[in-house]
């Protein structure tokens, strides 16, 4: 039952094959049983069995909210939700608690879902591993299942492997079964990136579409709530409940005219794929580039014409990310002052150490270091040498897309990370920011253009681990982005975890986790 699609669980709880309370407790046990993993930073067990037993009500009156009623989702831990902590796995916010619940958070509270927690990242999303926050790193739950361990030879608990990030802890809540769908948020990458490395389907939405009211911001003009689910149809469903103006952010648009149904008879033969010759880029690993291969391969046979295309500007839009990034970081958390919320200093020995003493102990290296050079490109002598050319660049790469698309490019085929997901022990032993630029190389161009993706996972690597690609598509062309996405998707036979039987060994030494986490904190 917890292998099971969006749809698939649905019909089952609409036919009493299972009902919403029994759900929420196998899916609680299942967070029980892989506490190893870290994904989740609270578990509202109380708060989701009263949404469990509600859902169940209305299913007995056969009078459901909507597609998700009864069906377990899980939050990333920076939207906020009502009486329920929001922290960013930081400790500026670790006692945290808001008094309103996110746009997006919401919406699906008003289809009926039962929220199961709030799920593990990276500080203030700041990274793309989620190792960097306060209450330890997510484990893949790929480390644990049988095809790794076949292929590396490791043991219970030894050379686990990172989600990748800044969601790891959502892609890791999908992919281990413990909730249907979740939320995570996606600012150069961070919901793709996971979904590729653990195997789910991540969804980045335009820009405008999906309301940012409640997401605790890392970089506004780039920042979009991202769906993860484990089919593009799941994903589909959620972005129908998600999408559309929202008065509290006025970045948000009407809902375009487009496809509300994916259509399963999807003519690839109608179709031109682009592939950016810019994206074969220095460590490029050779499994990435045989699926990136063999799938444009799959178009072709398909009648689907796949030409090459450039995008000139892309060797730029790393450091490019990094300056604008920065800068935007370094206005954001200028909120976190010890006054209003979070975190608060002892130190009183004047106004300005009490401020310096409590951003030094909320913000971990990551958060401070983006600060410091966010301010610095900001500084009034470096404001039009960094900050306004790297604006004048993200326009110059927004153009490269619009060029591409107006060429009769329909969708853009591009590898979502150069390898399949590293040691944790290897990814730890470079800097943040020296991962980051090379974990978001192929993704973040996309926020910086404000344009649809979806990660698709297609094939194990050697180790056993998952492979994912990315689709680009045109603004506000979400809906055909996942038709493409789900035509893909059959014809790829990507497995499901749940087909290598039983993932979810516990850790000898389960405690070190909350040791880890009192020690962080």
């Amino acid at each position: 039952m917890l292998g099971l699609t969006i749809r698939e669980v649905s019909l089952a709880l609409r036919e009493g094959k299972i009902s919403p309370t029994e759900l929420c407790r196998k899916c609680l046990n299942h967070i029980k049983k892989t506490q190893h993993l870290n994904a989740y930073i609270t578990v509202t067990e109380e708060s989701a069995l009263k949404q469990a037993q509600e859902a169940e009500t209305r299913l007995l009156q056969s009078a459901p909210k909507g597609h998700l009623d009864g069906i377990p989702f899980a939050v990333k831990d920076n939207f906020c939700t009502e009486n329920i902590k929001t922290t960013c796995a930081s400790r500026m916010l670790k006692e945290y608690t808001p008094l309103y619940n996110a746009t997006v958070v919401q919406k699906l509270l008003d289809q009926g879902a039962v929220l199961m927690g709030k799920t593990n990242m990276d500080e203030f999303a700041m990274g793309a591993g989620s190792t960097d926050g306060a209450f330890g790193p997510v484990r893949n739950p790929w480390s644990y299942a049988a095809p790794y361990r076949e292929q590396t030879g490791a043991v219970a608990d030894s050379n686990w492997v990172v989600t990748g990030g800044s969601s790891g802890g959502s892609a890791a809540a999908v992919a281990s079964l413990t909730s249907y769908l979740a939320l995570g948020s996606d600012t150069g990458g961070s919901t793709r990136n996971p979904g590729a490395l653990c195997g789910v389907v991540a969804l980045k939405p335009t820009y405008g579409l999906l309301s940012r009211h409640g997401l605790i911001p890392l970089v506004n003009s780039m920042d979009v709530p991202g769906i993860m689910t484990r089919s593009v149809s799941d994903a589909a469903i959620v972005l129908d409940i998600l999408q559309g103006f929202d008065i509290r952010d006025s970045t948000t648009v009407p809902i375009p005219s487009s496809l509300t149904e994916l259509p399963d008879d999807f003519a690839a033969k109608n179709i031109c794929v682009g592939i950016p010759k810019e994206y074969h880029a220095p460590g490029l690993s050779e499994e990435i580039l045989v699926q990136w291969s063999r799938v444009a391969d799959m178009f072709e046979r398909a009648g689907a014409r796949v030409v090459q295309v450039s995008l000139p500007h892309t060797q730029y839009s790393i450091v490019c990310y990094h300056v604008l990034c920065h800068a935007e970081v370094a206005s954001n958390m200028a909120r976190f002052d010890g006054l209003e919320y979070g975190h608060r200093s002892p130190v009183n020995s004047s106004t300005e150490a009490m401020y310096a003493s409590t951003r030094h102990e909320g913000f971990n290296d990551v958060v401070r270091g983006r600060i410091l050079s966010g301010n610095y490109f900001l500084l009034k002598q470096n404001y039009q040498h960094y900050f306004v050319k790297a604006q004048k660049v993200r326009r110059l790469i927004t153009n490269d897309f619009k060029h591409v698309f107006s060429t009769g490019v329909d969708f853009l085929l591009t590898p979502t990370t150069l390898t399949d997901a590293a040691c944790y022990s290897e990814f730890t032993q470079e800097d943040n920011r020296t991962r980051s630029a090379q974990e978001d190389i192929f993704t973040q161009p996309v926020n910086m253009a404000g344009l649809p993706s979806v990660c698709v996972p297609t094939a194990l690597s050697k180790r056993g681990l998952p492979i994912g690609l990315q689709l680009i598509g045109p603004a506000f062309q979400d809906k055909k982005l996942l038709s493409v996405a789900q035509w893909v998707e059959q014809r790829v036979g990507f497995p499901s975890i749940s087909d290598y039987g039983d993932f979810s060994e516990r850790r000898k030494d389960t405690g070190m986790i909350n040791g880890e986490q009192a020690s962080a904190l």
